[in-house]
């Protein structure tokens, strides 16, 4: 199983996933652009002296990356990933979703499931406290990339610029969704699990997977009017899946 060993090496992956996304066209490439461009931000960060512990961070790091390339790639050899990310894979398939919506699929899985087991093994025990305010770090660096994935939605949907303008429903709903369970629940999620031994930690997992697997749920069935909605914008975004991505990458 392909793994990274330092943040150079996670980049490096992750490109590798979205140039084989934008080949097979599939709109897995929409959370790989994303999340490269927040782990590239993070190596910044590191280089720029903004964690408390620049090795310890780089070790969250990869530690985290490596929970998302592990299962990226157990899917694309048809082994079974975790829950929450086999529904995020599988619906990538799904041609009535729109990106905002894969983008918050992978997000559900990778922060809400891996960024407090991540933490918790980097930093076991009471050790965990330690971790607090770099963990924090992190999530200002995923919210500053908010308003880069809402110009990308915009330039693939041009609607979305006059929405915009009127409400900021679909802002608030990106910002809410991650940041806010980032910071609370990824969190408290991770105090939880520092203590346990192996046995009550395997059990913790299983629950916590059942629940982010409640929370894809919602994602791809918001219910009548939403999904309506969703269908719309689906219908008239812009390009190819493989354009979208390029998009991407250049807007975040």
């Amino acid at each position: 199983m392909i793994q990274a060993k330092t943040i150079d090496e996670v980049i490096q992956i992750l490109n590798n996933i979205i140039a084989e996304t934008k080949k097979e066209g599939s709109t897995l490439g929409y959370f790989a652009v994303l999340y490269c461009k927040v782990t590239q931000k993070v190596k910044e960060g590191i280089v720029n002296g903004d964690f408390e512990n620049g090795p310890r961070m780089e070790r969250l790091d990869v530690v985290f990356a490596n929970r998302y390339i592990k299962a990226y790639y157990e899917y694309k050899s048809k082994q079974k990933p975790s829950q929450c990310w086999e529904i995020a894979f599988e619906k990538s398939n799904d041609f009535w979703l729109i990106m905002m919506q894969h983008l918050l699929l992978g997000m559900n899985a990778h922060i809400n499931y891996d960024l407090g087991i991540a933490a918790a093994e980097v930093c076991s025990g009471n050790e965990i406290h330690s971790l607090k305010n770099d963990f924090n770090t992190i999530n200002t660096i995923l919210s500053s990339l908010v308003g880069n994935v809402e110009k990308a939605l915009s330039d693939i949907w041009p609607t979305l610029k006059w929405i915009l303008k009127k409400t900021n429903k679909v802002d608030t709903f990106l910002v809410d969704f991650s940041m806010q369970m980032a910071r609370d629940g990824a969190w408290k999620f991770a105090t939880e699990i520092a203590p346990l031994n192996p046995n009550e930690l395997a059990i913790a997992l299983r629950n916590r997977d059942v629940k982010i697997t409640e929370t894809a749920k919602l994602v791809t069935n918001p219910g009548f009017v939403a999904s309506t909605l969703f269908k719309i914008i689906r219908l008239s975004e812009l390009g190819s899946v493989d354009k979208k991505i390029a998009t991407l990458e250049k807007v975040i």
